[in-house]
């Protein structure tokens, strides 16, 4: 039997962007190739070129995969207007900085230049990545719409400023300028608190 024929049509697409995920943590960028992705997984060297045509096509699969993850960490956390917006959002901050200081090569990806700047990213990472961001902008107007907001805001401005936000920190703690790790909660705390205050949502005690 062929090492191939282990995976049926779908699986070895998976199967090769799970090892990718990890040359990339473990290597970065340089140390990913296919010829590399193939012996890792078991494969023939050709086999990987079936599901990516060169190695820029693989990194666009692993930035929309990560674009997927924050889609749905917004969804697990529920952000709608109510009384539980506070802890909705906490645990929307909190997530998105775990997942971007756990995988710093995979968040370079997603929002850095080798694909959107030096390169030229998939249909399928434009759509994802711009989905993901509507999908947050819908989550800030539904507050506008319920009268959570000051009259007059502008829903896409605050939503690209609140993300900003967020971007903001996670890029200087994998940077490792000014924030440590070690600090990611109280951090995480002062900028939901900022968020809070750019929704004009009043904070309750703690």
């Amino acid at each position: 039997m062929s090492s191939t024929s282990k995976y049926h049509h779908g699986d070895l697409r998976a199967a090769l962007l799970h090892e990718a995920a990890l040359l990339l943590r473990n290597e970065g960028i340089d140390g990913l190739s296919l010829r590399k992705l193939a012996e890792k997984v078991g494969v023939s060297r050709m086999a990987p070129y079936h599901h990516f045509k060169d190695k820029h096509e693989l990194l666009c699969a692993l930035a929309a995969q990560g674009f997927d993850h924050l889609d749905q960490l917004m969804s697990d956390a529920n952000l709608v207007p109510s009384d539980n917006l506070e802890e909705q959002l906490r645990s929307f901050v909190r997530g998105y900085l775990r997942f971007a200081t756990s995988q710093p090569e995979r968040y370079d990806l997603m929002f850095g230049r080798p694909i959107w700047k030096t390169g030229t990213p998939s249909d399928e990472l434009k759509q994802i990545a711009y989905s993901t961001f509507r999908h947050y902008a819908e989550k800030v107007g539904g507050m506008i719409s319920n009268g959570r907001l000051p009259e007059g805001s502008n829903p896409l401005r605050l939503a690209q400023a609140s993300w900003a936000t967020l971007h903001g920190l996670c890029r200087l703690m994998i940077d490792g300028i000014y924030v440590n790790a070690m600090d990611m909660d109280e951090v995480s705390e002062e900028s939901i608190r900022v968020m809070l205050a750019m929704l004009s949502v009043e904070r309750t005690d703690k």
